[in-house]
C-alpha cells in the first residue's frame, strides 16, 4: 500500500457535524418562503451544492426569486446555530492528528466559503490541526464538486501529485470529484448512504477511526 503525501478532508459531515444544522435552517427558511420542506428533504435535495446552486434550485421550485438578502440572512442564522450546537464528527481530532503525526500533509476542501470552514473548525477546536493556507473552497475555482477542480487546486497548492492524494468525503458528488481528479477516495458512511458512496467510486469506511489503517498507518 502506497502511503499518501496529502490527505484532503471535506469539512461538513466529515470533520464537523454540520449537515443537520445547516439543512434544518435551510428547511425552515425555505418553508417561510412558501417552499415547505423538512430537514431530511432539504438534505436530500441540496446536500453537496454550493449556496448559489441552492438558491437557483430553490427559486426554480418556487417559481420566483427569493429576496436579494436571502443568502446573507441564511448565513447569519446558520452561524448563530453553529455557535450554539456545532460539534466535531466523532474521531475527527484524533484521526487528523494521527495523519499529521505520520508526516502526511493535510488540508480541507469544501463546497462552502473559506470563512464558513474557518468558523466550523474554530468552534469545534479542529483549527489547530489545519494551517490557514490549507483551507480551500469551491468558490475559488470555476466549478465545484462533482467537477474535479477543487481537489486539483488543493493538491497543486499543497504540492502533491493527484495520484499521491487521498480524499475523505461523505457525499456522492464529492466522491465523484475525487475520482475525476484521479485521487483515491474514502467515503465516510457514518451518516451517509453507503451504497451511493460505493457506486460513486469510494472505498467505504464507517467511522474516521478506520482511516489511519486504510492509509497504511497501522
Amino acid at each position: 500500500m502506497i502511503v499518501p503525501e496529502l490527505v484532503i478532508f471535506d469539512c461538513d459531515g466529515v470533520l464537523v457535524d454540520s449537515e443537520p444544522i445547516s439543512n434544518g435552517v435551510l428547511a425552515q427558511m425555505l418553508s417561510e418562503e412558501g417552499l415547505a420542506m423538512s430537514m431530511p428533504q432539504a438534505r436530500a435535495t441540496f446536500q453537496g451544492m454550493r449556496l448559489d446552486g441552492v438558491l437557483a434550485e430553490a427559486q426554480r421550485r418556487l417559481g420566483r426569486s427569493l429576496p436579494a438578502d436571502w443568502i446573507q440572512r441564511y448565513e447569519q442564522r446558520r452561524s448563530v446555530e453553529f455557535h450554539a450546537r456545532l460539534r466535531p464528527v466523532a474521531g475527527a481530532a484524533e484521526t487528523v492528528q494521527r495523519v499529521v503525526d505520520a508526516g502526511i500533509a493535510v488540508c480541507v476542501a469544501s463546497q462552502g466559503k473559506v470563512e464558513k470552514t474557518t468558523l466550523s473548525l474554530r468552534l469545534t477546536g479542529l483549527d489547530r490541526l489545519f494551517a490557514g493556507e490549507s483551507l480551500f473552497s469551491a468558490h475559488s475555482v470555476k466549478e465545484g464538486k462533482p467537477a474535479p477542480d477543487l481537489f486539483l487546486h488543493a493538491a497543486a497548492t499543497m504540492g502533491a501529485a493527484p495520484d499521491r492524494c487521498a480524499v475523505v468525503e461523505d457525499t456522492p458528488s464529492g466522491v465523484l470529484a475525487a475520482v475525476r481528479a484521479g485521487m483515491r477516495v474514502l467515503g465516510l458512511a457514518a451518516d451517509s448512504d453507503e451504497d451511493a458512496l460505493r457506486a460513486a467510486g469510494a472505498e467505504v469506511i464507517d467511522s474516521l477511526h478506520e482511516l489511519p489503517p486504510r492509509l497504511g498507518l497501522g
